[in-house]
């Protein structure tokens, strides 16, 4: 109980705080959504991101594991949401949205602020946040965005287009660029860079809060509660099971553990706004799986502090 405790206070509750903060202060002053949106996404993401893989210290071979344990997970829960939404008989809309909700969530401003509390002063376990973030963002780019759009069309154009946008690949690989040849930054380079790094925390959730202000829930409906059964309980449910499998142990079971509880991706509801599939539910499953993941991801934490 001392242990679910400091998790809830040290953890949790921090993380909550930020984003009542954000609701609380976007209602009363009207932040612009965009300007922060855009501020997260083209500087702190990709400064997070390269301080972190700079700084790393992960193996070849734990990098493998990574993405092995992520393209395992990624397959068992798109199977897994395909096959629930064909016994539902869910229409090609709704499908789309619920197999988004379960399958893509929300690495980078829930998921990270919570590794980096939980991993405070191991570098190693923010990476392996990191480099989740990263897999999570080429399903989105991907899966999700084919996804969405193949509820209304055939038409793919444009979705590499769309994917090699994202400037947190860049920043990735010049991390890994400067950190395989160990390159020293100069102080008057790297002092604005790890100001802007910790910022991250803050400015993320209080985004992320101001995202939500205004969400509306109206009821449980069969689709969202199936919704966050999967991202909630599936989801950390099946990568316990791959990591046995794998036989991980240690940071790095913990890690992978964590990052597949965090709650459903934002992306799966701007996409369901921008393709017309039932954008209030995917909105609904985005606030009520942020609020409920305060008790899950709670517990998975404990569980992996236990477990690995």
């Amino acid at each position: 109980m001392q242990l679910i405790g400091s998790i809830i206070l040290n953890i949790i509750t921090p993380v909550f705080i930020l984003i009542g903060a954000g609701a609380f202060l976007h209602r009363k002053f009207k932040f612009d959504l965009n300007t922060l949106s855009k501020l997260t996404t083209y500087l702190l993401l990709p400064v997070i991101g390269f301080v972190n893989i700079y700084e790393s210290r992960i193996s070849a071979e734990m990098l493998l594991s990574i993405f092995f344990f992520w393209a395992c997970q990624s397959v068992s829960l798109i199977f897994l949401t395909e096959g629930v939404a064909r016994i539902f008989k869910f229409d090609k809309k709704l499908a789309s949205t619920y197999k988004n909700s379960v399958v893509l969530n929300n690495s980078g401003n829930f998921g990270l602020p919570v590794s980096q509390l939980v991993f405070v002063g191991n570098p190693v376990g923010q990476s392996i946040q990191i480099l989740m973030m990263v897999f999570q963002n080429l399903l989105t780019y991907t899966y999700g965005l084919v996804n969405s759009i193949s509820a209304n069309t055939t038409d793919f154009r444009g979705i590499m287009k769309e994917f090699l946008k994202i400037p947190i690949l860049y920043a990735l690989l010049l991390g890994l660029i400067l950190h395989a040849f160990s390159i020293p930054l100069p102080d008057f380079l790297w002092n604005p860079i790890t100001s802007v790094a910790d910022a991250f925390l803050a400015v993320a959730l209080i985004t992320l809060g101001a995202q939500s202000a205004y969400l509306k829930f109206h009821k449980l409906s069969l689709p969202l509660i199936l919704s966050l059964s999967g991202r909630l309980i599936i989801s950390p449910a099946v990568a316990l099971v791959i990591i046995f499998a794998l036989k991980l142990d240690g940071t790095l079971a913990q890690g992978l553990l964590i990052a597949s509880s965090f709650p459903s991706s934002r992306n799966s509801a701007l996409f369901a706004l921008e393709y017309n599939n039932y954008p209030e539910y995917a909105a609904q499953t985005v606030i009520v799986s942020t609020i409920a993941s305060s008790i899950t991801v709670t517990f998975v934490v404990y569980l992996s502090k236990i477990l690995f």
